[in-house]
C-alpha cells in the first residue's frame, strides 16, 4: 500500500465510486471468467449471439432459421455448453441435424463463428477458461462442418469455386 501524505485518498475516492448512490460504478479487480459456472456461460451466449446478430455474414442466416424465436434459441445453448463445459447433461438434442437444416449455410461460416466467439471469450473470459471454450468450439465446429458438408466424392476442405474462362 502506498505511504505518505496521499496515502488512502485512492482508496476513499474508490469507495465511493463502487458506492454512489448503491450502485457499483468501478471494481478494482477483473470481470472476467475464472472458472465456468452457469451464469458466466448465461453471459457468454448472450454477448456472443449478440455480434451474431449484427454480423453481415451469420446474422442473416440466424435471422432467416431462428426468426422471432430466440428466446428458445438461447436457452438451447445456454444448456448445449453447459453440458459441454460443466457435463451436465442438460442438452437435449442434434446439432448435426438442426445445422444440416440451415438455408444458405457454407463451410467458410464457421470460421467467422469461430472468430467471433473467440472475440467474445476474450473479452468475458481469462485466458484459461477463454482456452478452455476454444478447443471445444473449435472441434465441435470442425465436427459440424464435416457432417454438413462432407462428400467423399468432393475435395476435402470444400474448395472455393472459381470460374476460370
Amino acid at each position: 500500500f502506498p505511504s505518505g501524505p496521499h496515502a488512502g485518498q485512492l482508496v476513499e475516492l474508490d469507495d465511493g465510486r463502487l458506492h454512489r448512490n448503491g450502485v457499483s460504478r468501478m471494481t478494482l479487480t477483473s470481470d472476467k471468467m475464472d472458472h465456468v459456472t452457469e451464469d458466466g456461460i448465461r453471459r457468454l451466449v448472450d454477448a456472443f449471439y449478440t455480434k451474431v446478430r449484427a454480423d453481415a455474414e451469420l446474422g442473416p442466416v440466424f435471422e432467416n432459421k431462428i426468426r422471432d424465436n430466440w428466446p428458445h434459441h438461447l436457452e438451447k445453448m445456454y444448456a448445449f455448453w453447459s453440458s459441454v463445459m460443466l457435463t451436465t447433461g442438460r442438452y437435449k438434442g442434434n446439432p448435426m441435424m438442426k445445422h444440416m437444416a440451415i438455408p444458405g449455410m457454407r463451410p467458410d461460416l464457421f470460421t467467422q463463428w469461430l472468430a467471433l466467439f473467440d472475440e467474445t471469450c476474450r473479452e468475458l473470459c481469462d485466458e484459461p477458461i477463454r482456452a478452455a471454450f476454444m478447443e471445444k468450439a473449435e472441434r465441435i465446429a470442425e465436427s459440424l462442418k464435416i457432417a454438413v458438408f462432407y462428400r467423399p466424392d468432393r475435395p476435402w476442405p470444400p474448395q472455393a469455386s472459381t470460374n476460370a474462362t
